[in-house]
């Protein structure tokens, strides 16, 4: 049986999808997720995610890091750090402060290096008239 690991005195719990685990709809959890199975649908992690070489996602994936070392098919929203590895493939949009993306991976897609918030407000000036407006 694995423990939780111990990360600045807090126990971290890490659920793992194991290589011949197939899972169809959204999964949310409060720890790390390592995936090393199928999933179709959408994961969302308060922790990190961990997409194994043998692994695939074909959703979104919300996290705060996310390390990619197989396949996802959707968007990817790294709060903190998103790391592509040598054997990825990824096709999707994604959102993240920090990109690393290693040789060799794939990405089709677009990328996102700000804040999700300042990307969705439109930037108007306040001092801007409405030319249709008569006054």
């Amino acid at each position: 049986m694995l423990k939780p690991r111990q990360i600045n005195g807090n126990t971290e719990d890490i659920t793992i999808i194991s290589n011949g685990v197939k899972i169809e709809g959204k999964v949310t959890s409060t720890g790390s997720i390592r995936v090393d199975g199928t999933l179709h649908g959408d994961l969302n992690a308060r922790g990190n995610v961990t997409v194994g070489e043998h692994g695939s996602i074909n959703g979104e994936i919300i996290a705060n890091i996310v390390a990619i070392g197989g396949k996802v098919v959707g968007t990817v929203n790294a709060k903190e750090k998103l790391v592509l590895e040598t054997k990825c493939v990824l096709k999707g949009d994604i959102i993240t402060k920090v990109l690393v993306i290693e040789a060799g991976a794939k990405f089709d897609g677009k990328s996102n290096m700000g804040d999700v918030r300042e990307v969705n407000r439109p930037n108007i000036s306040p001092n801007l008239k409405d030319e249709n407006k008569t006054g």
